[in-house]
């Protein structure tokens, strides 16, 4: 897949996961189309350059937590996302736990999905 395709393939994987989350979680708080595609790229700059970085400046401390940190780490990049992002709102530290694991879950099986859509 090219750079372009898997920049979209990523950009709507986000939005889809912003908006599932939105709809699961009473404290996502997520209004109006640009919202989620500024949310959804704001979320995709984040995991792309921010994420590594941080990971890297707290690597002792992900390992010290035997990986627990790595949640807060990827609250941060959603936190990142809700403050770049107009209309986007999240309350809570579990809300913040279970928009991380919906947005895993959904940016998983759409890139697995895209994956096989290909190797076909």
């Amino acid at each position: 897949m090219s750079f372009a395709g898997r920049l979209l393939v990523t950009l709507g994987a986000n939005a889809l996961a912003l908006y599932v989350a939105n709809r699961l979680f009473g404290g996502v708080r997520i209004h109006g189309g640009a919202a989620y595609v500024i949310g959804a790229a704001a979320l995709g700059f984040a995991n792309a350059f921010l994420k590594p970085l941080l990971t890297i400046l707290t690597l002792p401390l992900v390992l010290l937590t035997l990986g627990f940190f790595y949640l807060v780490i990827n609250m941060a990049m959603i936190a990142f996302a809700a403050w770049v992002a107009p209309h986007f709102t999240i309350h809570g530290f579990w809300t913040y736990a279970g928009t991380v694991v919906v947005v895993w879950i959904v940016n998983w099986a759409i890139q697995s999905a895209a994956e096989r859509t290909l190797d076909s």
